[in-house]
């Protein structure tokens, strides 16, 4: 056979070769084709597809929101301490609560002021000029929801350094995981900066008052209550920036029953010279407390251009006190976030008005917020307003005139 015949016949056996396994191969049938297993034409075509990559996936920014609510003074007058007295014997304060514990407990930091230190009744409980109030009260706060309480007030000293070192000694003992700011038993207690930590968020929080009523603080333990100063308070708020991402300071401040900020500078009642000082040194919110009677909400623009929120009072929250405004009071409501680059801002922010129903007897007093007060729960409340009487479109032209568009009736 010629060289030509023989190339022909080569050439044909290979066509044939390729034919049969292409052609005849059926659908689950598997071959190999340069290492690849699979169908007949699929193994083939593996053989030029490029190898399938996975796109990176990143996950959606999601921002966190922490919302952060206060209440005004717990004033323990004997009205309100005789009504958690039960027929056993013992006390019991959740009363007091019951209308606003929801909105308490939907807060992730609830703070309460607490005005009246709490010395225990082995101390002999009482009430104005010279307060102490039972450990029960504590308990009943921790009941509603309250996680931050508040004892730097004018009444810390009223039943001397033995009186704070039994508060904080059934905090410590009773609510361990509460934060109790204002009053201390050591000097590095003093020095504490309580931070509370969400989501990776850091709030710091504190807590000052402009004095004791004339106490003088205990000698050689002077750190006992912490007090407005302005040294103190650029210190601790140089601190507060450095440790946490929000800084909250709550003052008790200002002269009693005075709808507007105290502006008198030197003074040591002077609310607006002490926002500005705060503003000025990185405070991003002020809630305060003391004049017992609810004052308005606004911006301050602080030395380096920053906003800092302030209410100046949030009134009482309960109180024996008999005079229309001073049942009166609000619970802030305050909402801060993040954005993606790691900057947190106050979101939104608002009043929930609430109003003392003062009435006497065993676990009758109590406190309700104004959209849920009506002109009947009014007509009973036993308080004096000889000028207007006292209704519920009382109170609320009392929150319209004081907070403005802030409020908003429900």
């Amino acid at each position: 056979m010629s060289s030509i015949l023989k190339k022909l016949k080569s050439l044909f056996m290979a066509v044939v070769l390729v034919t049969a396994i292409t052609g005849c191969a059926k659908e689950n049938d598997t071959v190999e084709v340069n290492g690849t297993i699979g169908s007949g034409t699929e193994a083939m075509q593996q053989t030029t597809e490029e190898p399938a990559t996975e796109e990176p996936t990143t996950e959606p920014f999601a921002p966190v929101e922490i919302n952060i609510k206060m209440v005004g003074d717990i004033l323990m007058h004997d009205g309100v301490t005789n009504s958690g007295l039960l027929a056993d014997g013992t006390y019991n304060y959740d009363h007091l609560f019951a209308n606003v514990k929801d909105e308490v407990q939907s807060a992730d930091i609830a703070i309460v002021n607490q005005e009246v230190i709490l010395g225990g009744k082995e101390l002999g409980l009482s009430g104005y000029p010279c307060f102490n109030g039972p450990y029960e009260m504590g308990d009943a706060l921790v009941n509603a929801g309250f996680n931050v309480v508040l004892h730097a007030t004018n009444h810390a000293l009223d039943k001397g350094a033995t009186g704070i070192d039994n508060c904080l000694s059934y905090w410590k003992t009773s609510h361990p995981d509460v934060a109790v700011l204002g009053v201390a038993q050591t000097q590095e207690e003093s020095e504490n900066i309580y931070v509370y930590e969400q989501d990776g968020i850091k709030i710091a929080i504190l807590n000052y008052t402009y004095g004791t009523n004339g106490i003088a603080l205990p000698t050689g333990r002077e750190y006992m209550v912490n007090m407005l100063d302005t040294d103190r308070i650029v210190s601790d708020l140089k601190r507060a920036d450095e440790m946490a991402d929000f800084v909250i300071v709550c003052p008790h401040w200002g002269p009693e029953y005075k709808h507007e900020p105290w502006d008198e500078p030197g003074s040591i009642y002077d609310e607006v010279g002490w926002a500005q000082l705060m503003a000025d040194n990185g405070a991003d919110l002020i809630i305060a407390a003391h004049p017992h009677v609810i004052q308005p909400v606004e911006w301050i623009e602080g030395a380096n251009g920053n906003k800092t929120l302030c209410y100046y009072s949030l009134g009482n929250f309960v109180s024996n006190q008999d005079k229309g405004p001073r049942m009166v009071g609000a619970m802030a409501d305050v909402t801060i976030s993040n954005t993606e680059d790691g900057q947190i801002y106050i979101k939104d922010y608002g009043v929930i008005p609430l109003v003392t129903h003062k009435l006497f007897g065993q676990q009758a007093i109590t406190t309700y917020k104004l959209s849920d007060y009506t002109d009947e729960l009014a007509a009973k409340n036993r308080i004096l307003n000889e000028e207007s009487g006292f209704s519920v479109q009382y109170c609320k032209d009392l929150c319209r005139q004081v907070f403005g568009d802030l409020y908003k009736e429900q």
